[in-house]
């Protein structure tokens, strides 16, 4: 069974991805030191921003810098949320790019996509009879 689930993204700039999700998701870092920033989105799962650089000076050659694939999504968050219209207007306040306004998606859920700062799609949605 698992525990604790972490997602990271590399991020070029661990505070402006901060302070970034800060704003949207309207919470603060439960861990933000060099090198790393986590959010508790809940009792098992962490958010974590991580530098490109920092990834390539842990694992070196073995894998290819992330820095490469600058503007490419690399990741999708997608988060179920309450009121996902108002985190998607938040994300747009914050500097994140729209891609798709809110919407019936085919599977039956209601979301809005954008990209946050680094390229990463950042999806808000909740289930069509939810709203």
């Amino acid at each position: 069974m698992i525990r604790r689930a972490n997602l990271i993204l590399y991020v070029s700039d661990q505070q402006r991805s901060r302070d970034f999700y800060v704003q949207v998701l309207q919470l603060s870092p439960t861990l933000d030191v060099p090198g790393m920033t986590e959010f508790s989105l809940s009792d098992s799962l962490i958010l974590g921003l991580m530098p490109e650089k920092g990834i390539v000076r842990l694992l070196g050659n073995s894998i290819k810098d992330p820095a490469l694939a600058t503007g490419i999504p690399r990741a999708e968050l997608y988060l179920s949320v309450e009121q996902p219209q108002q985190y998607h207007q938040r994300a747009l306040q914050a500097g994140a790019t729209e891609l798709k306004t809110y919407s019936l998606m085919n599977w039956g859920d209601m979301a809005a996509y954008s990209l946050d700062p680094d390229g990463h799609v950042l999806v808000f949605a909740s289930t069509a009879n939810a709203d």
